[in-house]
């Protein structure tokens, strides 16, 4: 049997978002016959620009259009930005009509994940926010259910609609091991339903 390749699509800037990025790779990677495929979007200016070199100075390469045919599901990851996706994600996005119009990745399961410096700065919008395209693309999109008990149990991190990290204001903030569990079981769910799909 082929594996099958899952893209972890973030953005990330001090670390936070590319560390959840990373747990949800461990959980696909925990369902046999799935691989994670971890890539990152360049910053863009304040003009809308891509203001970064080609190939990243570390971590993971950028997105190419290819790795959105070439996977069998998604998971979308960004920071709050005043309660919305960072512009790098929104400017990856805005830049993919031609899927859009092909039907390309209807049909593939997503999920979401953020990370917020302040405790109640916006997770569940961020989350909501990025859903957006991944409907407009077809793509059906899953959460975390209550089976989850640490659903109940965090104040910092964790929604039903997506993993996620309060990170504070300087992006230090240790992450607490029931918003890591939370994540891995996010991306083993992404597997398990793409693997599912993919009979």
């Amino acid at each position: 049997m082929n594996s099958l390749t899952i893209l972890v699509l973030f953005y990330s800037r001090h670390g936070a978002t590319r560390k959840l990025a990373e747990l949800i790779a461990q959980g696909i990677e925990s369902v046999p016959g799935c691989d994670a495929r971890l890539r990152t979007v360049p910053a863009v200016s304040t003009v809308a620009e891509a203001t970064e070199p080609e190939v990243p100075a570390d971590g993971a390469p950028y997105v190419e259009l290819d790795d959105l045919i070439e996977c069998a599901g998604i998971a979308v990851g960004s920071p709050t930005r005043f309660g919305n996706m960072a512009a790098a994600m929104k400017y990856f996005w805005d830049g993919t009509a031609s899927q859009w119009l092909s039907g390309a990745l209807a049909g593939k399961p997503a999920c979401v994940f953020t990370s917020t410096g302040s405790l109640h700065g916006g997770q569940e919008s961020t989350l909501l926010s990025m859903m957006i395209p991944l409907f407009h693309h077809g793509l059906m999109v899953l959460g975390l259910p209550y089976t989850h008990p640490e659903l109940m149990t965090t104040a910092s991190g964790g929604t039903p609609y997506g993993a996620s990290h309060w990170s504070g204001l300087d992006g230090q903030k240790v992450m607490t091991e029931d918003e890591k569990r939370l994540a891995i079981a996010l991306g083993k769910r992404l597997a398990e339903t793409a693997v599912k799909l993919n009979g």
